[in-house]
């Protein structure tokens, strides 16, 4: 068992490292971007991020999660041909009607969104991309089923770098703006669809079955309400912080957002190999086990994460932006509270999925999205932007614990409740140190140092003092210790387990989890040209 999870994460760095590149080179560039876009120019960012993520699940029809699932019935390649041009052109076909239809009321939905209808060529360009981007499932999904992660991690990795380049390119040369970053957009997916043609070409035909596009949609079409109700949830504290407020208090707040998001990039690279390792493994006897002991070690690596995030909130918002952008690092910690309780989210919705009880998940989705409505609109009046962080925290605590809840009475899991509990306090102390025993008044360098190494060692501290490592960790722990003393080790002895083979496919956790990589992904655009993040 301890072999599998040392796989699951080897594989969970080859889905992350390209993430984590592309966000620090991000990071790195935002001090020089900020002194281009201020909070209302990284505002209308953000809506115009709310109108693509609401029109990606209108796109999409719940097709491309059908998609995977019915590739897999595909018995030769004739087979999966018909399946990828059946839904290609009926995705060219309906979504291009709503596309034009869109183009024409993009007037409208400028004043609507933005306040003023001179801006509906961005709202225009940003549909239209959104319409091209909606067919790169079909070779992504490919690539995945495949099991060729080092190619994904490629494209992925290569349309992130290719974005970033052509903001510095457009905002900062060609002083464009807002328009910079749309127009970066627009011409990275344009040579990313140079690109793919060499992995649609094998799947495209000129062929159409209406069984195979009644059983997509079929299996698709149920997806919407709860993909929707994940965007409300995602898009509501931007809308009603506009109603109250205005896009300079969204800008803020996006800014804000944009750090604690950033911990979705664990979470992204985590999902990826998370639900074709758990649909694996849930045939063996100890399943249930092996679940609670990956789902101890994924939440001890997301405290630690968040600790450090709301740890370097201020020295990070200080040393990145430029000072009209500082009163936003107070949101960060809420945010990336929000983030971790999406991970508790994607942990304990496995049930759902191994028992076929996916409908749930609309509900649950529902229950959040209401409770991020009402949340917002009872505290963004009163405390503005970090009311909106607080009624982000409300609503993914709904969804986690509710959806958990669900899962646990259809598939119990016998979670470690101990070692839970003492990664909080450990999370929390680690907290403490850091910010109450180091000086506020230290320089922003000087204090991202200094409140690092505060935090990682306390945590551990705390760890081992409450006895959290069981021996075969703590082994685990000596020969990392003896590796970087050059030291040889002896080897434990090796595992042996019987490989299990699996013909079943990512479930709805999956689907969710993409939903937030692109919200991740969305978020991350706040990073570049104009003030601006994965997926689940």
């Amino acid at each position: 068992m301890f072999q599998r999870v040392k796989q699951l994460f080897r594989s969970l760095l080859i889905y992350g490292v390209g993430d984590v590149a592309t966000s620090l080179v991000s990071l790195l560039l935002l001090p020089i971007f900020t002194k281009f876009l201020g909070p209302s120019d990284i505002g209308v960012v953000i809506m115009l991020l709310s109108v693509e993520a609401v029109t990606k699940v209108v796109f999409r029809w719940g097709v491309d999660t059908a998609f995977m699932r019915l590739y897999y019935d595909c018995t030769d390649q004739a087979a999966r041909q018909r399946l990828a041009s059946t839904i290609f052109f009926f995705m060219l076909a309906v979504n291009g009607t709503l596309l034009a239809a869109g183009v024409l009321s993009a007037g409208w939905l400028a004043t609507l969104v933005l306040g003023s209808r001179t801006q509906s060529t961005l709202i225009a360009l940003t549909m239209a991309n959104t319409f091209v981007a909606g067919f790169y499932f079909i070779p992504y999904q490919v690539l995945r089923i495949s099991n060729k992660p080092k190619q994904y991690v490629a494209l992925t990795f290569g349309r992130s770098a290719g974005t970033i380049v052509a903001r510095v390119l457009f905002v900062l040369w060609a002083r464009w703006g807002v328009f910079g970053i749309v127009m970066a957009d627009v011409t990275v997916t344009v040579l990313q669809t140079l690109v793919l043609i060499r992995w649609f070409a094998p799947l495209i035909r000129p062929v159409f079955s209406r069984a195979v596009a009644r059983e997509a949609l079929g299996f698709g079409l149920p997806r919407i309400p709860h993909s929707l109700a994940q965007q409300v949830i995602g898009v509501a504290d931007s809308y009603v912080l506009r109603a109250y407020g205005t896009l300079a208090d969204v800008g803020l707040y996006g800014m804000g957002a944009r750090f604690g998001v950033a911990l979705k990039l664990f979470l992204s690279a985590f999902e990826s190999v998370w639900t074709p390792f758990f649909l694996a493994v849930m045939r063996e006897d100890d399943a249930p086990r092996t679940y609670g002991m990956v789902s101890t070690y994924v939440v001890a690596v997301l405290v630690l994460l968040v600790a450090g995030v709301c740890v370097a909130a201020g020295d990070l918002m200080r040393l990145l932006t430029e000072p009209a952008f500082h009163a936003a690092a107070a949101v960060t910690p809420w945010i990336a509270i929000g983030v971790m309780f999406q991970g508790f989210y994607l942990l304990g919705s496995i049930g759902l999925v191994i028992r076929k009880r996916t409908t749930v998940y609309p509900i649950t989705t529902g229950m959040a999205a209401v409770a991020s409505v009402t949340a917002n609109l009872l505290l963004v009046p009163r405390f503005g932007m970090i009311g909106a962080a607080w009624a982000n925290v409300v609503a993914y605590a709904t969804l986690a614990i509710g959806t958990t809840a669900f899962s646990w009475r259809l598939y119990p899991i016998p979670y470690e409740w101990s070692r839970l509990a003492r990664i909080g306090v450990a999370g929390g102390l680690a907290y403490v140190v850091a910010t109450r025993l180091v000086p506020a008044s230290m320089s922003p360098w000087t204090g991202l140092l200094v409140r690092g190494a505060a935090t990682v060692p306390t945590y551990v501290i705390v760890l081992y003092l409450t006895r959290f490592f069981h021996a075969g960790e703590l082994q685990l722990l000596q020969e990392l210790r003896q590796r970087t003393k050059r030291q040889p080790v002896v080897p434990p002895p090796a595992q042996t387990e019987a490989e299990v083979a699996s013909d079943v496919v990512p479930g709805e956790d999956e689907i969710t989890m993409e939903v937030e990589r692109e919200r991740a992904d969305e978020q991350a655009k706040i990073v570049s040209p104009d003030s601006r993040p994965r997926n689940r």
